[in-house]
């Protein structure tokens, strides 16, 4: 890995473990921010690690001590793809890709009007809509509206239906942007509107995320570039 792509995988853990942390914090969990990792004590949201590591090279074992391992599913977010945690129980959930695109607007026009979730109806609606019916849907609550630094973007449909949509998460020098669904079309579809509104309310902040599969293919197609590997673990 380069020195420039080392230095934007820092920025994307970073954003991403500052967005693990506003999750949490909208479930009454406060994670810590140490300088190799930020963890949470005890069992977080669904979908969230345990663990996003911060630097290459973090000290396996000790991160592991700072979450709970004792009951099954702890999960952590290895931002390097360079741990070995399957001495303490751990398992490769999934292996994905850091993306980040430069600041610029989306090079395909939206086909769906959007705006930020600013209210508990909006809110509710984006969630069910991003859930399509798993029954995940109460994952994003009420609490995430009052975080500063997180921005639920909502496409509509001529039927004022929320139909896409994503969260854009602001830190000091980059927009992360997860939770990206659409209704219909899938990824192609959502990537217009959204990076529309991240290039309207942060013109001067580069994006970034991570995506896997024909998910990471899609990104690709809209703009990103790939930065560097990740890697999921999960224990139990």
């Amino acid at each position: 890995m380069t020195a420039t792509k080392q230095c934007v995988v820092r920025a994307a853990a970073r954003n991403n473990a500052e967005w693990c942390a506003s999750m949490c914090r909208s479930h009454g969990l406060t994670g810590e921010f140490g300088p190799q990792a930020w963890t949470a004590p005890a069992r977080t949201p669904p979908y969230y690690p345990d663990a996003v590591t911060l630097t290459p090279g973090a000290d396996a074992a000790a991160l592991v001590a700072r979450i709970d391992t004792a009951a099954p599913g702890a999960c952590v977010k290895d931002s390097f793809a360079d741990l070995d945690l399957m001495g303490a129980g751990f398992q490769v959930l999934f292996d994905a890709q850091w993306i980040h695109r430069p600041a610029s607007a989306p090079t395909t026009s939206p086909e769906l009007a959007w705006d930020v979730a600013g209210d508990r109806d909006t809110l509710r609606a984006w969630a069910l809509a991003w859930d399509d019916g798993a029954g995940n849907a109460d994952l994003f609550r009420a609490e995430l509206l009052d975080d500063p630094a997180t921005f639920v973007l909502a496409g509509f449909s001529a039927q004022g239906r929320v139909s896409a949509g994503a969260v854009a998460s602001r830190s000091d020098h980059v927009v992360g942007v997860s939770n990206l669904f659409a209704s219909h079309g899938g990824a192609d579809r959502a990537w217009p509107v959204v990076l529309d509104a991240v290039h309207r309310l942060f013109p001067t902040r580069p994006a970034v995320g991570y995506e896997r599969d024909a998910d990471l293919d899609a990104a690709l197609r809209h703009g990103f570039e790939p930065a560097g590997p990740l890697r999921i673990w999960v224990r139990g």
